[in-house]
């Protein structure tokens, strides 16, 4: 048998009761994790006790916030698609003063959490922010009777600010393909004397529609999860609505129905993502493309790329981290670095590491499960076990609660009827129901993050290990753990990040007595004190950079 032979063929036949890889049982836990949270749900929203409250819903509770997540939706993608698109044209196309400190700068704003941005520009703009303030300053206006300026705290104001935040997805998505297209065909169109304009628009944009659509799902997910920005500047979402109706208003079942309406919404982004993808397909030469030459420009052509570039920057990150420093400083919040914030600080970093390091082990194995196993229904449960960061975290905390509030209890009884003790909720009592909800939600960043390292390894080094009488473990161990630390390094990173900024789950799950950063911006902002969790917002904000910083230099695309 040749090197080159398949790796499968080299297996020992199993039987199929007997899955062919001993990582199987990965995909299995992967799948279930995601797949119990939203059964749970669909039960509670079917309850006998939910149908008496749907009419209410229906009528009262959901046109409403259906109609502002559409508006929402639509306003933060539309934004998004203009400067992502237009920023990655220019840095992939054009040579122009800054360009190559623009390429990374503008995946800043990727850091900051939408929640801490929105009570940022709230403050910033109010009528004691440094803004109004100084406009009164220069013109001598003493009150709002004397001039006119826009509030934020509504749907046009959380469009802007959302989408500031949340345009890198589409920024990193549109690059990392127009990067790759051939000069050949560039040079070709510039040859029959296609214009720029018609070069963007009859070459570039439509060979980018698929990462588009990507990078648009990737920014309408977050838009939908978002909890803490849209009750901030009042806009009634549906994630707001789960969250009051079950919080505020004590009604589970409630809750879950408008959380189902909520995940037709998501599976309708994901099938609108799908057939945006498969309406055309390009291919590129098997050799590797030559790079596309960059337009040089010069005078105001060149002022006005730069300053394009600029200012998706400015008010995504630099103005929002120079207002979170300037109120730490002007405050003398560093004060707050006492017993209490290291705690809070500590649970945070706690959690985030107990989460990154699960989902990362998970993930490793579900991905190796789906390269050594011969089984077909391998690949199908890693791409089930990949959904969890698709649901919202509202909705995913909604469904974890009657699991895990029923393996609580059955863990109370056992102990006991066994030990004569009452342990309490255990999970829910103890911050591992949020574990719990971090790794479902985030577990589809380590799955992408491995596979895309995982995919630089060719089978044919798995066959050669084989031959030499390696096993699955000892394969994974010595030859695809050495090859894929860059990825794995890279994937526990963002999970780690993406866990110190999660705040719906965080609300719902957390025990009464844990507190984290992000919790801790939000009880602020929820008083009207928001300035008081400046250094909080700020700790979160440097937490992120670095991730961010990475990802741009990689020029690869979020998972």
């Amino acid at each position: 048998m040749s090197l080159g032979a398949p790796a499968r063929s080299l297996r020992r036949p199993s039987f199929p009761w007997r899955p062919s890889t001993r990582f199987a049982w990965a995909s299995l836990l992967g799948a279930g994790l995601v797949a119990a949270p939203l059964i749970a749900l669909a039960l509670t929203a079917l309850s006998p006790e939910a149908a008496q409250i749907w009419p209410h819903l229906a009528t009262n509770v959901i046109p409403r916030a259906l109609g502002d997540t559409l508006l929402l939706l639509l306003g933060v993608g539309a934004v998004c698609a203009v400067i992502g698109v237009a920023t990655a044209w220019l840095v992939t196309q054009y040579d122009f003063p800054g360009r190559r400190a623009f390429e990374w700068l503008l995946v800043l704003p990727l850091a900051m959490p939408t929640y801490i941005t929105a009570y940022i520009y709230v403050e910033f703009l109010g009528f004691q922010g440094p803004f109004q303030t100084g406009l009164r300053a220069l013109t001598g206006w003493r009150s709002l009777r004397d001039y006119w300026f826009p509030d934020p705290r509504n749907l046009v104001g959380a469009i802007v600010i959302m989408a500031l935040v949340l345009y890198p997805y589409v920024y990193l998505s549109v690059r990392a393909l127009f990067g790759l297209q051939g000069a050949a065909m560039v040079e070709a169109a510039r040859t029959l004397g296609a214009s720029r304009r018609r070069l963007f628009w009859r070459i570039g944009l439509p060979m980018a529609r698929p990462a588009l659509a990507a990078g648009l799902t990737l920014a309408l997910l977050e838009t939908l999860n978002d909890v803490g920005a849209t009750e901030y500047l009042g806009v009634r979402s549906l994630t707001l609505s789960i969250y009051t109706t079950w919080v505020n208003r004590g009604s589970l079942p409630g809750a879950a129905q408008i959380a189902c309406v909520m995940l037709v919404m998501v599976v309708g982004l994901i099938l609108i993502e799908k057939h945006l993808r498969g309406q055309r397909r390009f291919a590129l030469s098997v050799r590797q493309p030559r790079p596309v030459g960059r337009i040089r420009l010069t005078g105001r052509a060149a002022f006005s790329a730069a300053l394009i570039c600029a200012l998706p920057v400015l008010f995504g990150a630099l103005l929002p981290i120079g207002f979170l420093l300037g109120e730490v400083l002007s405050r003398g919040l560093l004060e707050q670095i006492d017993a209490a914030l290291l705690r809070n600080l500590a649970n945070a970093l706690l959690l985030a590491s107990l989460a990154s390091g699960l989902v990362v082990a998970l993930g490793l194995a579900i991905v190796a499960a789906s390269r050594l196993g011969r089984e077909a229904w391998l690949p199908a449960l890693a791409r089930i076990a990949s959904l969890g960061y698709a649901v919202p975290g509202t909705v995913l905390a909604l469904g974890l609660l009657v699991p895990l509030a029923a393996l609580d209890n059955r863990l109370a009884d056992a102990a006991q009827t066994w030990l004569g003790v009452n342990p309490g909720l255990l999970l829910i009592g103890s911050g591992a129901a949020l574990v719990i909800a971090y790794t479902v939600r985030f577990l589809s960043i380590a799955i992408a993050g491995i596979e895309s390292g995982l995919a630089r390894v060719s089978p044919r080094i798995d066959d050669a290990a084989r031959l030499l009488g390696a096993g699955a473990p000892e394969l994974l161990r010595r030859v695809h753990w050495p090859l894929m630390r860059p990825a794995i390094a890279a994937a526990a990173l963002l999970v780690f990040v993406d866990c110190l900024k999660e705040l719906p789950a965080t609300l719902l799950l957390r025990p009464l007595n844990l507190d984290t950063l992000a919790t801790i911006v939000y009880g602020h902002a929820s008083r009207g004190s928001f300035e008081d969790g400046a250094l909080a917002s700020l700790l979160i904000v440097l937490a992120g950079l670095y991730p961010a910083i990475i990802l741009a230099r990689a020029g690869g695309k979020p998972a």
